[in-house]
């Protein structure tokens, strides 16, 4: 699951550093391509600096140490054992960071920084804060989404940048907010999404925390116990 995940993520950065350049080609048609290129063994990274590939792995800091096995989830895939996200979280190449949640909803308030530009701080909150385009019934990863201002930045409505006035966006649905009869309205705080159709019909969805691991239990807790019956005292047989 994450090399699936960072194939893609490598393959639309470098999708997305061509267009920059100025490629007339769409983002999709950029996508394809690049994945033929390197299937063919036509690296288009090679003669220039490579582009990084970014994927977010939600881990609890209890889970993290090893002291838990659960709440471990790949953005954009799902739940990962334990394990394979401790494997992922040790590489060189990852990048430690700390979100800040609320304690009661889990609701990301703030998250870690390691670049200066407000901007890029900006759109990995929201990354990991949505995780999905926020649209109802669209599943793509927030970090391969647009930032769509919630309060247009322009047309005289003065919107600001922030994370408060911000959510993840896939771009076909980005581009559906300016299609006439067609109203989309994403709450941040609450983490919920209405788009009302043409014909009048309203669907909402709600976005959800990262999974946070259980509340540990009694039977978790080691403690002293007199066996019974046949077994003998010491490791269970398996």
């Amino acid at each position: 699951a994450e090399v699936a995940a960072s194939a893609y993520a490598r393959i639309d950065a470098l999708a997305r550093k061509q267009r920059h350049r100025g490629d007339a080609r769409t983002l999709d048609q950029l996508r394809a391509d690049i994945h033929a290129n390197l299937l063919l063994g036509q690296d288009p990274g090679v003669s220039v600096p490579e582009a990084a590939a970014t994927v977010f792995l939600h881990m609890p800091i209890d889970t993290a140490l090893g002291m838990t096995e659960t709440g471990c989830e790949l953005s954009g895939y799902g739940p990962l054992p334990a394990p394979i996200a401790r494997h992922i979280l040790a590489s060189e190449n990852s990048v430690w960071r700390t979100v800040l949640t609320d304690p009661a909803s889990g609701a990301v308030l703030d998250v870690g920084r390691r670049r200066y530009r407000p901007t890029t701080a900006i759109r990995d909150l929201v990354a990991v804060r949505d995780a999905e385009c926020t649209t109802p019934g669209c599943h793509r990863p927030a970090q391969h989404s647009d930032y769509d201002h919630l309060r247009g930045w322009g047309r005289g409505e003065h919107g600001t940048t922030a994370h408060t006035n911000g959510g993840a966006k896939c771009r076909r649905h980005h581009r559906m907010k300016d299609h006439p009869h067609w109203t989309l309205h994403h709450n941040p705080t609450t983490g919920t999404t209405t788009i009302t159709t043409p014909t009048g019909r309203c669907y909402t969805t709600k976005q959800h925390p990262p999974t946070a691991p259980p509340e540990p239990t009694p039977s978790d807790t080691p403690t002293d116990r007199t066996t019974s019956g046949t077994d003998p005292p010491g490791d269970p047989p398996f």
